[in-house]
């Protein structure tokens, strides 16, 4: 795969994706939620931190605070002791007293669903962002994270650092049809199969179609 053309890695990213999608037909966002806002919380406490953790969070804080407009209005204190589980919870707790403060001053107490309206919000970065794109509002976006910056690197999609450039790469690779969904499946992928030190390649549906198996 040495030198492939832009042409042959866009098959083959269209290959890679159906195999996926036939192992996990049903696979969605892994963060447990009820609308946009609730989405948008917890990808901003997901941040360095498990889903599984999270998930494990966010109930009673969402109890307690369901709206925008009630967690705007929140005590920092009160939301610490809600998510202090939550790495960087002291930070995370101001951003999201923050981003909710916005939401109800510049959105009128809705998630906007834009790109550019998205990352104006406190500790919401384009990662987040393109989430929200694509799991709430069903638009394209093609999330970088530790892992599809890893798996996509290994399948030879790019050769970048930065994640904006590496989200820029995929762009051109991945038909946009299929940014979310393909980002949620490497994701995937990246947990359960090509892990950092250990990759399983001997276990892998879609070895054949990677430039870096080790079998």
């Amino acid at each position: 795969m040495a030198n492939e053309s832009l042409p042959k890695k866009q098959k083959r990213s269209q290959v890679i994706f159906k195999t996926l999608l036939q192992n996990h037909p049903t696979l969605s966002t892994f963060l447990t939620h009820k609308n946009p806002f609730e989405l948008l919380i917890a990808v901003i406490l997901s941040a360095q931190c498990t889903d599984e953790r999270v998930n494990l969070t966010t109930p009673a804080l969402f109890e307690h605070f369901p709206t925008p407009q009630k967690l705007a209005l929140a005590k920092e204190s009160d939301v610490m002791e809600l998510i202090k589980s939550i790495n960087y919870y002291k930070t995370k707790a101001k951003n999201i007293i923050k981003t909710s403060q916005d939401l109800v001053k510049k959105f009128h107490g809705s998630v906007p669903d834009t790109l550019e309206e998205l990352i104006s919000l406190p500790g919401v970065g384009r990662k987040t962002a393109n989430v929200l794109l694509g799991q709430a509002f069903g638009k394209p976006g093609i999330t970088v994270d530790t892992h599809v910056k890893r798996v996509s690197t290994r399948l030879g999609f790019t050769r970048q650092i930065d994640a904006t450039k590496i989200e820029y790469d995929l762009q051109k690779v991945w038909k946009q049809t299929i940014w979310t969904d393909l980002s949620t499946h490497l994701i995937y992928h990246g947990r359960q199969r090509c892990k950092p030190k250990h990759p399983i390649c001997n276990d892998c549906t879609i070895n054949e179609h990677c430039p870096s198996k080790t079998t």
